[in-house]
C-alpha cells in the first residue's frame, strides 16, 4: 500500500471518528436542552396545579365542570370558544395531569386515562394507549393530595430526528471531500517526491557526476534533494578517489615488477651473463621493495577503515616515540630526544606505532644529520612533534604531502624507499584517533610535523 493510499486512509478516518463523535455529542447536548426544557414545563405546571389544590380548589377535569353555563364565554364544552382545548388534542395530549388523594383516589384529570400516571420523577414513560414517551413530574400537596405531570417528548424526538437526519446524510459526502482533497494534496507533495526516486534510480555506479533536481522551495523536499546531491558528491568522491588509488598503486608496482621481468629475462636469454650474487641482490632488492609498498597499502587501507575492530587501551606515546628515536639512531644521525615528556593516549597500539614509525621515518630520509622527537601533554591533548633539518616542504604543498603517493621529489624519494603513503597512513590513523597532523617549518631549517590527539 502506497504513502499516498495509507495518509489518505488515515485521513479519512481520523476525520470519520472526530465526526462522528462530534455529531453524536450535538445530538445528545440538542436532546438533553429539549428534554430538560419539557421536564422544567412539567415542574412548572406541578408547582401551579399544587399551589391550586393547597389553596381549596380542584382543578376543574375537562366535562366535570358543575358550573357549566353554555353561555360562559370560559366553558370549556363552547364549540364557538376559541380557546377550547377540545379544539387542539394534539397540544392537549402534550400535556397530561392527575391528582389524587391521600387515599389514592382519583379527583382530577386533564384527560381520562386508563390508570394512574407512573410515580417516578424525571423519568420518560410509556402512557397506555400512547404512541410516544412522556417525562413524569410528581408533587405532593399540604394535605397529602398528589400531583403528577407527564409532558410528551414527541417534539424532543421530531427535532432530535430532524437534526440527526441531515448529519447522516453530510457525513458521507464530508469524507468523500475530505479524501478527495488529502489524495490530491499527497500527491502533489510527493510528486517532487518520486521525481526525485526517478532520477536516483536512473543514476548508476558509472554516472555518478549525475545530481536530483532540486526544488526551489526550502522545505523537506529541498532539503531531502539537497542530502541526496551531498551523499552523491561524496561517493563521487570516494569512487574518484578509489579509481586514483587503484592507478597509483598499479602505477608504483609496476616499476618493481617491470625491473624483475628484465632481470629474469636477461637471465633467462644469457644464462651466466649475470653472476648469480648480483642476480639475487637484484630480486630480493626489487622483492623488498615491492612488500614495503604492499604493506603501506594494507596500513593504508586499514586506517582508512578506522580498524573498527581493532582493540583500544591506554598507550604511552614517549615509549613509541623513543623506541623509534633509538632505531633512528642506527642511521648514524643525530636524534635528540630531550624533548620527550610523558603522554599517553587511549587508542589502537599498532596504529600509533606506525604513526610514530612513519614520521620518524620520513624525517631520517630527508634529514642532513639530525632529527629531534618531542612528545608533551597538556590540556587534555597530547602533542608529538617531528623535526628534521632536511630542505623542508614549501607552504604550497603542505596539504598536499598527506595525499597518497605524493612525493615531491620523485626520484630521490623512490631511491630511498619512500611509496609516498607514509604521511597519508599518519593522517588517516589521526584523524580516526579524533586528532589533527599539521606541517610546518622546523627550527632547524627542515619540515616539522606536529601531531595532536586527546589524551
Amino acid at each position: 500500500m502506497s504513502m499516498r493510499v495509507r495518509t489518505t486512509l488515515a485521513a479519512v478516518l481520523v476525520v470519520a471518528v472526530a465526526l462522528v463523535v462530534g455529531a453524536v455529542a450535538l445530538v445528545l447536548a440538542v436532546r438533553g436542552s429539549l428534554r430538560d426544557g419539557a421536564e422544567s414545563t412539567a415542574e412548572n405546571q406541578a408547582s401551579a396545579l399544587v399551589a391550586q389544590v393547597d389553596a381549596g380548589s380542584l382543578p376543574a377535569s375537562p366535562g366535570t365542570d358543575p358550573d357549566n353555563d353554555p353561555d360562559d364565554p370560559d366553558d370549556p364544552d363552547d364549540p364557538d370558544d376559541p380557546d377550547d382545548p377540545d379544539e387542539d388534542d394534539e397540544e392537549a395530549d402534550d400535556l397530561v395531569w392527575q391528582v389524587h388523594d391521600a387515599a389514592g383516589r382519583l379527583v382530577a384529570a386533564s384527560q381520562p386515562l386508563a390508570g394512574r400516571l407512573p410515580d417516578r420523577d424525571g423519568d420518560a414513560v410509556e402512557l397506555p394507549g400512547g404512541d410516544h414517551p412522556y417525562v413524569v413530574v410528581s408533587e405532593d400537596t399540604d394535605d397529602g393530595h398528589v400531583v403528577t405531570v407527564a409532558v410528551s417528548l414527541e417534539d424532543v424526538d421530531e427535532t432530535t430526528a430532524a437534526l440527526a437526519a441531515p448529519l447522516l446524510l453530510g457525513l458521507p459526502l464530508l469524507l468523500l471531500v475530505v479524501g478527495g482533497t488529502t489524495w490530491l494534496v499527497v500527491g502533489r507533495t510527493l510528486r517532487p517526491v518520486e521525481r526525485i526516486r526517478q532520477e536516483a534510480e536512473e543514476i548508476t555506479g558509472t554516472r555518478l557526476d549525475r545530481r536530483v533536481s532540486e526544488p526551489a522551495a526550502r522545505d523537506e523536499v529541498g532539503r531531502l534533494a539537497r542530502t541526496m546531491n551531498a551523499m552523491l558528491a561524496r561517493l563521487q568522491d570516494s569512487r574518484d578517489r578509489q579509481e586514483q588509488f587503484v592507478s597509483d598503486a598499479s602505477h608504483e608496482l609496476r616499476s618493481p615488477l617491470a625491473s624483475l621481468r628484465q632481470t629474469a629475462e636477461v637471465a633467462h636469454t644469457h644464462p651466466g651473463a649475470v653472476p648469480e650474487g648480483e642476480l639475487a641482490e637484484a630480486v630480493l632488492e626489487e622483492t623488498v621493495r615491492m612488500q614495503a609498498l604492499v604493506e603501506q597499502l594494507l596500513a593504508l587501507t586499514r586506517a582508512g577503515e578506522g580498524r573498527a575492530q581493532a582493540p583500544r587501551e591506554d598507550v604511552d606515546v614517549d615509549d613509541l616515540a623513543l623506541a623509534e628515536a633509538r632505531r633512528a639512531a642506527r642511521s648514524g644521525l643525530v636524534v635528540d630526544t630531550s624533548g620527550v615528556g610523558p603522554g599517553r593516549v587511549h587508542g589502537d597500539p599498532v596504529a600509533l606505532c606506525q604513526v610514530v614509525r612513519n614520521l620518524v621515518d620520513n624525517a631520517v630520509r630527508h634529514a642532513a644529520g639530525r632529527v629531534a622527537v618531542a612528545v608533551s601533554e597538556h590540556g587534555g591533548r597530547v602533542h608529538l612533534v617531528v623535526d628534521d633539518d632536511g630542505p623542508g616542504i614549501p607552504t604550497a604543498d603542505r596539504e598536499r604531502v598527506f595525499e597518497r603517493f605524493v612525493r615531491l621529489d620523485e626520484a630521490r624519494t623512490r631511491d630511498a624507499g619512500g611509496s609516498g603513503l607514509g604521511l597519508a597512513i599518519v593522517r588517516a590513523v589521526v584523524t580516526g584517533h579524533g586528532g589533527t597532523v599539521e606541517v610546518g617549518e622546523s627550527p632547524f631549517g627542515g619540515a616539522r610535523v606536529v601531531v595532536d590527539l586527546p589524551s
